[in-house]
């Protein structure tokens, strides 16, 4: 019998999980190590007091396909894990989008459409602006910011009122959701590539997929007890501190005879496993979320799983009470940078705990608060950006993760196609 392809998956996020599910698939015997006790990566699952919540609050849509696929494949039902609702921005008292269930292209036109808080000039351009998008194939030449793109595309002037009320509700609130960077520094081709595959795909691809069991549970932890089902070894707590190549295979600490390796390490991790790797992210920039977590009594309770803040610090607010159970418990995110990182993590609650009042009447004290920040939650989605490629220079030596070339920002489906691609190259070479 032929040996098995030994294939070395360095890191369990959903890049490094989704690599090493598509190799154990394919018949290798994969090794996965994951320096914390915890899979999942930057979308993992931490202890709040009783609850067990995530290090950030993370949404899927529909068009996520690879992760969705891969959820069925190591036995997670994305139908039971996650909670399917048409697609819907909401800002209380301010715009309402919410997309009708009718089939593509008319559930986009329609939603649009039936917007509230637009004029109809507002409403027309940004149906234009989806059809210009359409005939161009979703390319934007030469990249550039999504705030330049706007301002050629004719969307309604930024200085005029209707045009700032456009861009505050839906542009920007998409863009900064989607690439974790600010309009006015962030790649208009990448936002219009999730545009391409959500708002322009069908009209399943622009449900939002809202978690309603932590993210570890929602994938890493079923896919690694797929990995092990199939043979496959994981090393949780284990931090490589060897990776080199000798006698034509790999050796990862003491572990040898390695055929391939899967880096699905964060990008600025690179350099203290390969030094010459470092140099394919040295030019990144980089973005932070941070996610507050403040327990009311279960009673308490949003008008919706998930709503927009107008003018606040917090940018969206997630109900996990009506999501997973967790009632009382609200979840605050903010995205990219901004002033809320000068301010102590006291003060910044506080501030939050006053956004929700506006929405919940009656609001009382919370009875306890955390704030979680991911300080390089991703890269800067920035215009025509170079990003590495999977494969490396070193022979058997590939890279996964987020910040690899790709189609979509730093984004679970981003991480997950990563993983993917990096291992069915393997397999084939």
């Amino acid at each position: 019998m032929a040996r098995r392809l030994k294939v070395a998956v360095v890191g369990a996020g959903y890049a490094g999980c989704a690599a090493a599910v598509e190799l154990a698939a394919g018949g290798a015997e994969v090794v996965v190590f994951e320096a914390s006790r915890v899979p999942g990566g930057r979308a993992r699952a931490v202890q709040l007091g009783d609850d067990t919540v995530d290090n950030g609050q993370h949404i899927l849509v529909g068009a996520y396909s690879e992760t969705l696929r891969l959820m069925r494949s190591v036995g997670a039902d994305p139908d039971r894990l996650l909670k399917r609702t048409p697609l819907c921005f909401e800002f209380p008292g301010e715009f309402l989008m919410r997309a009708p269930r009718l089939p593509a292209p008319l559930h986009t036109s329609f939603a649009l459409l039936l917007a509230k808080g637009l004029d109809w000039r507002e409403k027309f351009a940004a149906i234009r602006l989806m059809r210009g998008l359409q005939a161009d194939a979703y390319r934007v030449a030469p990249d550039r910011s999504v705030t330049q793109w706007l301002d050629e595309q004719g969307t309604p002037c930024s200085a005029l009122p209707s045009g700032r009320r456009q861009r505050r509700f839906l542009w920007e609130p998409l863009c900064i959701a989607a690439l974790n960077t600010p309009a006015d520094r962030a790649s208009a081709q990448v936002l219009a590539n999730v545009l391409r595959d959500s708002l322009g795909g069908s009209r399943a691809a622009s449900d939002m997929l809202l978690p309603q069991v932590d993210l570890g549970r929602l994938f890493p932890v079923p896919a690694l007890d797929f990995v092990r089902a199939r043979g496959g070894t994981v090393r949780l707590g284990q931090r490589v501190a060897d990776l080199r190549h000798a006698d034509g295979a790999w050796h990862v600490d003491d572990i040898g005879g390695c055929d391939g390796v899967v880096l699905a390490v964060a990008p600025y991790h690179l350099g203290a496993l390969r030094p010459e790797l470092a140099v394919a992210v040295a030019h990144f920039d980089w973005e932070p979320i941070v996610t507050s977590y403040l327990r009311y009594p279960p009673e308490v309770r949003l008008p919706g799983p998930m709503i927009g803040v107008d003018a606040g610090l917090a940018q969206w607010l997630f109900d996990r009470g009506r999501l997973c159970g967790q009632h009382g418990l609200i979840a605050a995110v903010i995205s990219a940078r901004g002033r809320h990182l000068e301010l102590p993590a006291s003060e910044l609650e506080q501030a939050i705990h006053g956004e929700i009042a506006r929405v919940v009447p009656g609001l009382p004290a919370p009875l306890r608060a955390q704030t979680i920040t991911e300080k390089r939650a991703t890269y800067a989605c920035l215009p025509a950006l170079a990003r590495p490629a999977a494969r490396t220079a070193l022979p058997g030596l590939w890279l996964a993760g987020d910040y690899v070339a790709g189609d979509y920002p730093a984004t679970l489906e981003g991480a997950v196609r990563s993983g993917v691609g990096a291992a069915r190259q393997l397999l084939a070479t």
